[in-house]
């Protein structure tokens, strides 16, 4: 084999680990209840919305949550006694997409002219694998009166990046998707926008 010949094999053999990432924009959509002036304050409470498990996957998205209404101005605590409560609710699926096709692809060709003919061939390998596995992220809070329970706001994001981006563990996810829903709270009702 000659050295370009190697070279070649090399620089394909290369290219053909690198896995392509992939993170959608952030879909936002939120929604303001009659009384906007009382979103931003007091002590509020984050728990698991009704249906919802309240598990240790749930954790990294009521931490966002939690972090982002401190941002905002409210104190987060404890009990059933709040005056707010944001209900959080959370679904995470993860999709392994297989291979389309064969890994290994041969071809053959060949010319025959009035100076000579030819033949040649190719082999080619992708030792990419599998393309990466994607996750649909989606969470919708909403945020009610302690008391009375009246919604104030509710409010939904969703994305999908594979998991070899750096959002593909629950956590990253958490916080890219949180931080967006509350950019510019509380937002204006019934507008969806796409965060980066």
């Amino acid at each position: 084999m000659t050295r370009l010949m190697l070279a070649s094999i090399s620089a394909a053999l290369l290219l053909s680990g690198c896995a392509q990432t992939y993170v959608s924009p952030v879909s936002v959509t939120r929604f303001l209840g009659p009384a906007p002036a009382r979103l931003g304050m007091g002590p509020i409470a984050v728990r698991a919305a009704p249906g919802t498990a309240n598990s240790l996957e749930f954790a990294p998205y009521w931490q966002a949550v939690s972090a982002e209404l401190t941002r905002l101005g409210y104190q987060v605590v404890a009990g059933n006694d709040a005056a707010q409560v944001a209900e959080v609710r959370v679904e995470r699926a993860v999709d392994q997409p297989g291979r389309k096709r064969n890994p290994v692809s041969f071809g053959l060709g060949g010319s025959t002219g009035s100076y000579g003919s030819g033949l040649g061939m190719g082999l080619g390998i992708d030792l990419s694998g599998p393309p990466p596995a994607i996750a649909d992220n989606r969470i919708g809070v909403i945020i009610r009166d302690g008391a009375s329970g009246q919604p104030l706001w509710e409010g939904r994001a969703e994305f999908a990046a594979s998991a070899n981006s750096k959002y593909g563990s629950a956590q990253a996810a958490a916080a890219k998707m949180v931080a967006a829903l509350f950019a510019g709270f509380p937002g204006r009702s019934g507008e969806t926008i796409e965060v980066r």
